[in-house]
C-alpha cells in the first residue's frame, strides 16, 4: 500500500514539475510586460485631467443699437479650466517596451478638456444704456454672449499662463508613476 502511495506521490510530482517546465517553455522572458495590453490599459483611463486652474477675468462688452445708442455689460467671471493628456487618443505604437524593463512611451499632447463658468462667483458688475434712448429696452440675450466672450478669455489666460505645459508635466508624472508600479525600472515619456 505505501509502495502505491509513493509510486502515486511520485508520478503526480513528475507531472507537476512537467506543467510547470512547459508553461516556463510559453511565458514571454521574465520582467517583459505585453505593449498592446499596456496600451489598451492606459486607454481606457481616457482623459487624464492632470491640472486645474481658476480664473478671474473681468468681460466687456458692448451693443450698438439702431439707430444710436449703445447697451454696455461688464462681467466678472470666474471660471474652471481643466486641462491633460486624451489617452483615449494613444496610439497602438506608442509603447515600446526596451530590454531590463525599460519602458518608453509617447503621450498625445496637453489639452484643454473644460472651460467650466462658476455662475456664483460670475457676477454683472454693471450695465449702461444710453441714457438719451430711452425707447431701447435692454437685451436680455447681451448676458449670454458676455459669458461666451469670457469662456474664450478666461480659456486665453489660462494658455497664457502656461496651463498645457503644466498639464503635460503633470500627465507625465502620473503615467510614469504608473508604469513603475506596474514593475517598469525605468520609463521614458515623449510628447507625440
Amino acid at each position: 500500500m505505501r509502495l502505491s502511495w509513493a509510486v502515486g506521490g511520485l508520478v503526480a510530482g513528475i507531472l507537476l514539475a512537467a506543467v510547470f517546465f512547459i508553461s516556463i517553455d510559453h511565458r514571454p522572458p521574465a520582467g517583459l510586460v505585453d505593449a498592446p495590453a499596456m496600451v489598451r490599459e492606459i486607454q481606457a483611463l481616457s482623459e487624464l485631467v492632470s491640472v486645474k486652474y481658476t480664473v478671474q477675468k473681468v468681460v466687456g462688452l458692448e451693443e450698438k443699437k439702431s439707430p444710436v445708442g449703445s447697451e454696455k455689460l461688464l462681467l466678472i467671471v470666474q471660471a474652471e479650466i481643466l486641462a491633460g493628456v486624451d489617452l483615449a487618443a494613444l496610439s497602438p505604437g506608442a509603447i515600446k517596451i526596451l530590454p531590463h524593463n525599460e519602458i518608453k512611451i509617447a503621450l498625445p499632447p496637453a489639452r484643454i478638456f473644460h472651460v467650466v463658468i462658476d455662475d456664483k462667483e460670475t457676477k454683472v458688475w454693471d450695465r449702461q444704456i444710453t441714457w438719451w434712448t430711452p425707447w431701447v429696452s435692454p437685451d436680455p440675450d447681451l448676458e449670454r454672449q458676455a459669458r461666451l466672450a469670457a469662456s474664450k478669455s478666461v480659456e486665453q489666460a489660462a494658455l497664457d499662463m502656461g496651463i498645457l505645459d503644466q498639464a503635460r508635466r503633470n500627465a507625465e508624472t502620473v503615467i510614469r508613476n504608473l508604469l513603475q508600479a506596474l514593475g517598469a525600472k525605468s520609463v521614458t515619456v515623449n510628447p507625440t
